[in-house]
This record gives C-alpha cells, sequence and structure tokens, in this order.
C-alpha cells in the first residue's frame, strides 16, 4: 500500500470538506517567514515524514515567535530523514481530542470505522488496555454507510448533543474518502473538539491500495514515500519487498514460499534481513531482485524458489546473469526447485554456488554463514 504523508490527507480531507487548519507547507527553513506571516503564532511545525512518534522524536514543535520557528525548523530539517517537507499550521485551542478511523476487514469482506473518545495517543495501547472504550461499526460495501450507524457510534462515544450534526456528516465524509481513493486505511488523530466547539482533522493518515494507484496518478511513487534505495527500486519494480534488521536477506518466488522461508529462518534461530519476492510476474526479474539485495548490507543471501508456471531454469539464468554482472560480495544459498530444475542447477554450479534440494537445509546453512547456529 502506498502511505500518503499528513498534507496530502488533508487535501484530500479539505476537497470533501472536512474541517482542517490553516497550514503551508515549505520546504526549506528560508520560507519560514512567508509561511509564518499567513499562518501567524502561535504555529505548529510538523515535520512531513511517514512515521509514527513523531512528537516523542522531536519532529512536531509548537513555537510562539519567528526566532523560535527558525531554529526549531532547521533542528527539524537536520534531524528528519525522507522528510517531504515542513507543515506550518496553526495552533488550535483544544478542549478534547478523540480517534476515528476506517479499514478494511478481511474477515467480514466489510468497512470497519473505529471510534475512540480518547485521541492523540496510540490506539493499540487502548486496544490492549481498555478495549471497550474502543468502539466499531461494519459497513456493508454494496449499501454504503447509513446515517443511523454513524450518530449511534457517536453517542456510544459520549460525544457533545450539540457536535452530532457536524460529527455526522465529518465522519460519512470521511467513509467517502476512503471509498473514492480505494484506501486500506484513512484515520483522523487526533479529531479535535476546539474550545469554540468545533471539530477538526488534527492530523491525517491514508494507506492507499497500490493495486489502485493506476486509476488515481496525483499520487506518484518518489523516493520520499520510503526509508531506503532498496525499497524504492523494488516499488518501482513492483517487487514485493519488505525491511528488517538482521544479516540474512531473503530473494524468493512465491509469496507463500517466502513466507515459509521467514518462519524457517526464524524458528532456526537466524534474523532476516528483508523480505523480496520475485515470484509470479517477476520471476524473470532475478537480475534486478539481486541488484534490490545488494543495496542491504546483509551476511548472506538465501534463495529459495519453486517454479511451476514460473521456471526454476530462467530464474537461475537471471541468478547466474547477475552474479557475473554485480559480483555480489556476499555468499549465497540456493535451493531452486521445479520446472527446468536440471538445467537451472547446471547453471547454478557454473557460479559456483551448489544448489540444495531441502529448503531446511539450506535455511541452516545460510544461518550458520551468517555467524548464527553451527551447521
Amino acid at each position: 500500500m502506498m502511505k500518503l504523508f499528513e498534507y496530502q490527507a488533508k487535501e484530500l480531507f479539505e476537497q470533501i470538506q472536512i474541517p482542517v487548519p490553516n497550514r503551508v507547507l515549505i520546504e526549506n527553513p528560508e520560507e519560514m517567514a512567508k509561511a509564518t506571516d499567513e499562518i501567524g503564532f502561535p504555529c505548529v511545525l510538523k515535520a512531513q515524514v511517514l512515521q509514527g512518534g513523531r512528537g516523542k522524536a522531536g519532529l512536531i514543535k509548537l513555537v510562539s515567535t519567528i526566532d523560535e520557528a527558525h531554529l526549531q525548523a532547521e533542528a527539524i530539517f537536520s534531524k528528519a530523514q525522507n522528510m517531504s517537507g515542513l507543515l506550518i499550521e496553526e495552533a488550535l485551542q483544544i478542549d478534547k481530542e478523540l480517534y476515528v478511523s476506517i479499514t478494511a476487514d478481511p474477515v467480514s469482506g466489510t468497512a470497519m470505522m473505529m471510534a475512540c473518545s480518547e485521541g492523540g495517543i496510540d490506539i493499540e495501547e487502548i486496544a490492549k488496555n481498555i478495549p471497550e472504550k474502543i468502539h466499531k461499526i461494519t459497513i456493508d460495501l454494496s449499501q454504503g454507510i447509513q446515517t443511523y450507524q454513524v450518530r449511534g457510534l457517536l453517542y456510544e462515544m459520549g460525544l457533545d448533543d450539540r457536535l452530532i450534526g457536524t460529527g455526522t456528516k465529518l465522519l460519512m465524509d470521511l467513509y467517502h474518502v476512503f471509498r473514492n481513493h480505494e484506501a486500506e486505511l484513512v484515520e483522523i488523530n487526533p479529531l479535535i473538539v476546539t474550545k469554540d466547539g468545533k471539530l477538526m482533522a488534527g492530523d491525517g493518515k491514508i494507506s492507499i491500495d497500490d493495486n489502485a494507484l493506476f486509476r488515481h496518478p496525483q499520487f506518484q511513487v518518489t523516493r520520499a514515500y520510503y526509508e531506503n534505495d532498496a525499497e524504492f527500486e523494488a516499488a518501482e519494480e513492483g517487487i514485493p519487498y519488505i525491511q528488517f534488521d538482521g544479516d540474512i536477506g531473503l530473494m524468493c518466488a512465491g509469496a507463500g514460499l517466502t513466507n515459509t522461508v521467514f518462519d524457517l529462518v526464524n524458528d532456526y534461530g537466524g534474523n532476516v534481513a528483508n523480505y523480496l519476492e520475485f515470484g509470479g510476474p517477476n520471476y524473470h526479474k532475478a537480475k534486478k531482485a539481486m541488484e534490490i539485495m545488494m543495496k542491504n548490507d546483509i551476511k548472506v543471501l538465501l534463495i529459495v524458489t519453486f517454479g511451476t508456471i514460473a521456471r526454476a531454469d530462467v530464474m537461475a539464468e537471471g541468478i547466474v546473469e547477475a552474479m557475473k554482472e554485480l559480483n555480489p560480495p556476499f555468499p549465497i544459498v540456493a535451493a531452486v526447485r521445479g520446472t527446468g530444475e536440471e538445467k537451472a542447477h547446471e547453471l547454478l554450479r557454473s557460479v559456483n554456488i551448489d544448489p540444495l534440494i531441502d529448503t531446511e537445509q539450506a535455511v541452516i546453512k545460510a544461518i550458520a554463514l551468517s555467524g548464527g547456529v553451527k551447521q
């Protein structure tokens, strides 16, 4: 899925008339004076990064003067990584903070709206420690959201009667953002009740199904959306990739097989550096997959495939080509099975890779080479 930055989420909210604070996005500290002239003081500086806990990380700051704004902006720009800009936003007079989100419920095949009378903190902690505070409704996607559902949810939250009308409209609009942009998640945390009795989206998160991005060309994949070059290049190629912090790189064909190998590495005491799945339509991209793997600081590369339609010999050809052209600096353990297996093994031996048959044996060998348990 593609996560949008806060400023992008608020643009979508504003388009559908969900109230949001006045704000200006700047790209460097030199633009601060003009931005604060427009927004005024006090204002909030908010780093546009795709990570939680920005406040704890020092990436959200309340400022009251231009000197303070310049000082904090310099600090944020120097500290934040992959920052898409700095949002300068009016400081709201907050009376209460709420939480609301909509996501897909894979069990029931419906949308689920969740709301809580306590916002601005980790909703996971509330769900764990005081689950009775989280209220939920399910939404039949064929019928859409119903007014009575939303009103009932707001009353369960204990929202002031004076805000039920505007709250109902806001949540109905939020559902339309969810549907119109084919989102997997939309979230407002906190949904602010201001001291003058208004509802305002204090923050916004939207994650869009990446399979639907071709219908939403306004959202272009750029380096700023990803933590590292490997993730970005994989996304450009359409190769599923997830970064972890271990030392064994996984380059596997087939999502189910990749998940299985991931579990085996952990079961046998190893640590996974990344998950890369080049099966299905990507099985001919072994060379590109290897290039992505070389952007990782790994001790060993574990390649496991089981090719049926995605032929083993074609994947092996890509691996061999990558070995010859890229000269990877780490040892490679390979268990390549499936259609054209004999040819695949012959190709692997030509570059001094000893092809294995048993996946668990390959996992154990990779862990040993990484400095883990002994063979």
